[in-house]
């Protein structure tokens, strides 16, 4: 499997795989209010299908109310949908895919610390180490842009270059993964880098770890630790 933005072929959800992707995206929303990351409607949860659909939530339904059949099929070339309404994120969604060939999955939430740290607009630097393995050197801020709109697709992927995650400015947070544990293993490590960011603030300022020490070990996690993990050694 290769590093984001590669070409990786390797899926965890081949063009077989739609019911498993379908359950699997469906257990994922559970997931995230349980954790709070999300609150009712808010988010949404993808994962590649293939190499040219994805399965994504739908708009507007609470998480603990959908069942896997709930879940929408979506032509990433095409942005046909079927089985439903695509989230109004979906174009976002769309855009990682297209332009990440080596992403399996992306999660949006509206969790609480990376919300503040975005409605600041404030990136958040090399503050942790599991921080910056799984997130990247820096989480950086996407420009503002209205929610699905064309805008949102161009910022996002150029906040995420050389990143698995962004801030969404006055909004929320993208996280991506080459899998949907990936993903989800993001989503966390960036809310606790932003708690962390926040609360050191208060104590004189967060101290970051050394550029190069942050690309080193985010390249680590990449090619090395990840792939380990997956095969159940570490």
């Amino acid at each position: 499997m290769s590093g984001p933005g590669g070409n990786g072929t390797d899926r965890e959800f081949g063009d077989g795989d739609e019911a498993a992707a379908r359950e699997a995206v469906r257990a994922a929303g559970v997931e995230l209010v349980e954790t709070g990351l999300v609150d009712g409607t808010w988010g949404n949860i993808s994962v590649r299908l293939g190499g040219d659909r994805m399965v994504i939530t739908p708009s507007g339904r609470d998480y603990r109310s959908l069942g896997a059949a709930d879940m929408v099929v979506v032509d990433l070339r095409t942005a046909d949908a079927s089985g439903g309404k695509p989230s109004t994120e979906a174009p976002m969604h769309r855009s990682l895919y297209l332009a990440r060939p080596a992403l399996g999955a992306v999660v949006h939430t509206h969790s609480a610390a990376a919300s503040t740290v975005a409605a600041a607009r404030r990136e958040v630097p090399a503050v942790l180490d599991d921080f910056v393995q799984v997130v990247g050197p820096s989480l950086r801020v996407a420009d503002y842009a209205l929610p699905g709109s064309g805008r949102m697709t161009r910022v996002v992927v150029r906040a995420m270059a050389g990143r698995m995650a962004c801030l969404l400015a006055n909004h929320g947070a993208v996280a991506a993964g080459r899998s949907l544990p990936e993903a989800l293993l993001c989503a966390r490590m960036l809310e606790k880098g932003c708690r962390s960011f926040i609360e050191a603030e208060f104590l004189g300022g967060a101290v970051p770890l050394h550029p190069v020490e942050a690309w080193a070990m985010h390249q680590v996690f990449l090619h090395k630790y990840s792939r380990t993990a997956r095969g159940g050694r570490r």
